[in-house]
């Protein structure tokens, strides 16, 4: 039996950890990423040193039953296991936990350093093909593909599109190192990319000044100095909570929040509820909370390293980043600079600015229908996997297993990680990830049990 899966960061290496631990001798795992960031993903393997994480040290065991286990590799001392550490020292962890894991194993492992581009039924499960030209056959298969690459900013002109002056993802091929000291800047998205994009910028010297703008002109909120204390949650928002009604959630929040000492404790009260509150949820009202809370909840959710917070304050009260609240209509590339056509939120006019780059920060991605990652968009085509229709991710059953275009469990087929927010939408950090890695482990292989034991049934029949 051989399980094979698509995607070397964090959720795919948590997941192929957690098989190798638990598999025995005639089941074959085989792990696909790039060689890149294979074992640690493109958010820890590809960042900066200047990149911190947004969760304390402490808070970062890839296994469930050891959430301190980060903290405890690096034999951390009591104090130092409450701050935010740089986040490629977090993907080396990772790697070191997925080798150990391999290590130990009493079942077969391969891990391949290459690109999977398409995945197609087969008689005996599924071919996986990859970039080299090569495939395989696999009886099960899980996506672990993370955050889509980023697609193009709406309204950016064909000529800027391709103008070493806008920058699609700013990591790319070192193009932020790029930027002029004195340039000034238009950031599109004022979250986590924002923020690291912002802090790197300053690491290099920048002067110019840096202008953010998104629909509501929010700053991600910062954690406090200390872990706030736990609280539970009263029964009125446990009744909303188990009824599925947002509208009464949202009062019994409100009414809440002013007597509480730290609204974090809330928010992280409530985290071990919402998947199951998701679930119940019809889509129209899902729809109206991506519409009007999304943001208000986001900021809050995921917070940022005090000290980050702490830099991004004083660039405002100097003066060189602005937040802005609005929309960029259209941007073109002028003789000399870019053209940004934005409108100001509650405003009816609209106002052309200049700007020497664009840089594209809006994060998250996980809009299956017009990604156009090449195994998604042959997936897509194929009919073999779902769009969500709000965007996010693919459909999929409470089991993980990936709905066809006609909406049936496609058998082996499965996913973990940001494609899954359409099914549980928290499913993108650390605590959640791990969990429904050992979940879909031990799953994956009571299967691949359950077939074994019906094909000898068979062959002595």
């Amino acid at each position: 039996m051989r399980i094979t899966i698509v995607g070397a960061g964090f959720s795919g290496s948590a997941l192929a950890s957690e098989l190798a631990r638990q598999a025995g001798p005639g089941v074959e795992l085989c792990l696909v990423g790039q060689t890149e960031s294979y074992g640690r993903g493109v958010a820890y393997g590809e960042a900066r040193p200047e990149h911190l994480l947004n969760v304390r040290a402490s808070d970062l065991g890839a296994t469930p039953d050891r959430p301190g286990g980060f903290a405890d590799w690096l034999n951390l001392t009591d104090r130092a296991r409450g701050s935010y550490l740089p986040r490629l020292l977090y993907g080396e962890y990772l790697h070191a936990q997925l080798q150990t894991a391999v290590a130990g194993s009493t079942a077969g492992f391969s891990q391949i350093r290459h690109e999977a581009i398409a995945v197609e039924r087969a008689s005996a499960g599924f071919r996986v093909h990859l970039a080299d030209g090569s495939d395989f056959v696999s009886d099960r298969v899980v996506l672990a593909l993370g955050a889509l690459p980023p697609q193009p900013l709406p309204g950016v002109g064909p000529r800027l599109a391709i103008h070493p002056s806008y920058l699609g993802w700013p990591w790319q091929d070192g193009a932020i190192d790029a930027i002029a000291p004195d340039a000034r800047l238009l950031i599109v998205g004022t979250g986590l990319t924002m923020a690291d994009v912002v802090v790197t910028l300053q690491r290099r010297g920048h002067r110019g000044q840096i202008v953010a703008l998104s629909r509501h002109g929010l700053l991600p909120r910062a954690h406090g100095e200390q872990p706030p204390e736990a609280i539970a949650l009263p029964p009125a928002v446990l009744h909303a909570l188990d009824r599925h009604a947002p509208r009464e959630l949202l009062r019994a929040l409100r009414t809440l929040t002013p007597v509480i000492a730290d609204w974090r404790s809330l928010v992280d009260a409530l985290r071990p509820h919402l998947q199951k509150f998701w679930q119940g949820i019809p889509t129209p009202q899902r729809a109206s909370f991506l519409r009007h809370l999304r943001s208000y909840w986001e900021i809050a959710r995921h917070r940022i390293a005090p000290q980050l917070h702490d830099e991004l304050q004083a660039l405002r009260e100097s003066g060189q980043l602005q937040i802005r609240a609005g929309r960029l209509l259209r941007a073109r590339r002028g003789d000399d600079a870019v053209e940004a056509l934005i409108r100001e939120r509650g405003g009816q006019r609209l106002h052309t600015e200049r700007f020497d780059v664009l840089i594209r920060a809006t994060g998250l991605d996980t809009d299956v229908e017009r990604s156009t990652h090449p195994l998604i968009a042959h997936l897509r085509e194929s009919g073999l996997v779902a769009a969500d229709p709000l965007g996010l991710g693919l459909r999929s059953s409470a089991q993980f297993e990936v709905l066809d275009h006609k909406g049936v469990a496609v058998r082996g087929l499965y996913a973990i990680g940001p494609l899954l927010r359409a099914q549980l939408w928290e499913i993108t950090a650390v605590p959640e990830l791990r969990v429904a890695a050992r979940d879909l482990a031990g799953r994956l292989l009571s299967n691949s049990a359950a077939s074994r034991q019906a094909a000898e049934r068979v062959a002595i029949a």
